[in-house]
Order: structure tokens, then C-alpha cells, then sequence
């Protein structure tokens, strides 16, 4: 008989009810790859594992609000309702919100940002790109994801060693005011902060091909919060672009780029530095993203399934209670065995 899983899956059907229509990149709308089969697909591979599914409990907003800019959460909950009520759906065929000016430093100047009455200027305040599109059923699953985040950190902080969020949409590059890179809330964060409360010191490991450029910028030069990430150079071309460089590296944060076509013994020496920097914690945050996985089609790194087994083992050595909250993935062949090796190594006593 195959041994089951003995990791916690937190699971709200919520998450399945944002569908952004796709994604505006360089002026053309493509399919995107962030869809809610990533979630059906990801929960069915851990149910075959034998994980055992706990459902996402309704929290309110205080941490929420703690880790994000009040008036971005504001915003995100009432965003759609106001772009219908302005007509862009029925009148103009504006299915999704989507930002189109940005008030950029280098367009004010030293001049205050005004928050613009119009919502199809405001968009652009608390959104950095264009490919974070928001619809009908966005908020609601929004929130899903967070509670999910919530709901892993308390099984955690009650005594479970491990627990798994599967958080759907993803949360890596949401800042304190600003939301981007197909993620609304920072749930790694947001489970971060929940347990600070318990535990003090919080690690937060992110092995998302892209730099966690929102969780560093939210625990930049804390104390209680050490962040570490293992990614591709944002220098060779890739998303963020601006942030995410080994220079950023500070007494709190570990910046760990990687040239593409990087594969498994490269990062996981990555992920051997990024928990060394981060093993005085008291509990750990796992940013999980398994789209540094050969074939995933939103990066060019070449980490196999032995390699993401490997990475989860190299974490358990940390023996602190542990958090996964799910970031990126988008190759559905693949993505829910590279979650489950993930745990497997995770879960290894």
C-alpha cells in the first residue's frame, strides 16, 4: 500500500472563481497562464497522494490590512463593481479591469499622487502592469487564497508541523500598495505575519522562478521577519525586471539570482545558502512556486522533480513548523507531481 501524504492541504473552492480572461503583455491580450485549472489540477494530484483536505476558514481583514496598504484592499473589493457601474463591460466591451497610465516617479516628480475619481485612471495606483487583470469573481477568490494562507498558519501555530495553502490566485509580487505579476495579496506574507504573533522570528524561503520582489519590499529591514529567494536574474530579461538582484541583499534579505538554463545542482546550492540564511527563524514560510521546472513555460530554468524532492528535504532539515503557500506553476502536465515531490521532501522527518 503507497504511503499517504501526511500534509494538510488548506482548500477553498473560492479560488476558483477568479478567471482573468488572459493577460494584456507588450499591447496584445494572450491566454495567460495563471487559470483556475491550475488549482483543480494541483488539488487532485494531492488527493491521489493521499493529503488530507481541511477547508479554508473565513477570517477578517485585520492581517490583511496589517500587511497591505488599507486602500489596496479597499480597492481590490470594490474595483469590479465600480467598472461596471461605469460602464466599460456593457458600453465599451471592457471585460476586465485593466490599468492603462501609471503614476510613476519620474512622471510626478515631487508632486503628491492624487487619487483619481475616475476608476479607469485609479486602476493604475495600486496596479503596476498591465497583465493583473480583474473580473466579476476576482475579489472573492482573492480573499479565498488569503483565508487559505490564514487557515495553514493557524493549523501551524496549533501544533501541525507542516501544512500546505493552496492559495490560487498567487501572492509573491504584491507589495504593501501595489498588486502585479498576476498575484492581488501577498499570502506568503500574510501567513508570515500570522505567525509572528506565536512564534517571533519568521522565515519566508521563495523558490518561485521569479524574484518575491513583494514579500522583500514588505519585510525589508524588519527584525522579526528574515526573506530569502532563489530565482532567475531579473537581469537576463525576466520579470520583475527591476528588482531581485544579489545587490539588495541585506542583514534580513538574501537575493539569490540565477542565470537561465540553470538546473538542479546550481539551485539547489542556491536553496542550501537560502536556508542557511534564514535557519535562526522560529518558524518557516514557504513560497512555493514549481515553475523553475524544465518545460514550465513562464521560465527558462531546468530544475527536475528529484530536484524540487531535494529542495523540500534540504527545508525539513530546518526542523522549524512549516507553511507552504502556493505561488507559481503553469505547465498542468507537471505541476501537481512537482507539488507533491515538494511536500514529500518537506515532510520528511
Amino acid at each position: 500500500m503507497t504511503e499517504k501524504l501526511p500534509v494538510p492541504v488548506v482548500w477553498s473552492e473560492e479560488c476558483l472563481l477568479h478567471d482573468p480572461g488572459g493577460e494584456v503583455w507588450l499591447g496584445v491580450r494572450d491566454a495567460g497562464t495563471e487559470v483556475p485549472e491550475r488549482a483543480l489540477v494541483l488539488r487532485d494530484a494531492l488527493a491521489a497522494a493521499g493529503a488530507p483536505e481541511v477547508a479554508a476558514v473565513a477570517y477578517g481583514d485585520e492581517i490583511l490590512r496589517m500587511v497591505h496598504d488599507p486602500e489596496l484592499i479597499d480597492h481590490l473589493a470594490g474595483v469590479w463593481a465600480e467598472w461596471e457601474r461605469a460602464g466599460f463591460p456593457a458600453e465599451w466591451g471592457r471585460d476586465r479591469v485593466v490599468p492603462y497610465v501609471f503614476p510613476t516617479p519620474a512622471m510626478l516628480g515631487d508632486l503628491p499622487g492624487r487619487m483619481p475619481p475616475a476608476v479607469h485612471g485609479r486602476a493604475g495606483r495600486f496596479c503596476y502592469d498591465t497583465m493583473t487583470l480583474v473580473g466579476p469573481g476576482s475579489w472573492t477568490a482573492i480573499r479565498g487564497a488569503a483565508d487559505a494562507a490564514l487557515t495553514a498558519a493557524g493549523l501551524v501555530s496549533a501544533g501541525e508541523r507542516l501544512a500546505y495553502a493552496l492559495c490560487r490566485p498567487p501572492g509573491h509580487h504584491v507589495t504593501r500598495a501595489a498588486y502585479g505579476g498576476s498575484c492581488y495579496l501577498n499570502n506568503a506574507a500574510i501567513a508570515a505575519a500570522a505567525l509572528i504573533s506565536h512564534v517571533g522570528l519568521v522565515a519566508v524561503v521563495d523558490v518561485d522562478a521569479h524574484h518575491g520582489n513583494g514579500t522583500q519590499e514588505l519585510f525589508r529591514g524588519r527584525s522579526d521577519v528574515l526573506t530569502a529567494s532563489v530565482h532567475v536574474d531579473p537581469g537576463a530579461g525576466w520579470f520583475p525586471h527591476f528588482l531581485g538582484f544579489a545587490t539588495e541583499s541585506d542583514s534580513s534579505n538574501l537575493n539569490l539570482p540565477l542565470a537561465p538554463g540553470t538546473g538542479d545542482d546550481e539551485w539547489l546550492a542556491a536553496v542550501r545558502r537560502a536556508a542557511a540564511f534564514v535557519a535562526p527563524a522560529r518558524a518557516l514560510v514557504v513560497a512555493l512556486g514549481v515553475d523553475a521546472a524544465a518545460g514550465d513555460p513562464e521560465s527558462p530554468l531546468e530544475v527536475t522533480a528529484t530536484g524540487y524532492r531535494e529542495a523540500g528535504r534540504i527545508l525539513s532539515q530546518l526542523d522549524l513548523p512549516t507553511v507552504v503557500v502556493q505561488e507559481g506553476g503553469y505547465d498542468l502536465e507537471t505541476i501537481g507531481s512537482l507539488v507533491v515531490e515538494t511536500l514529500t521532501g518537506l515532510a520528511t522527518v
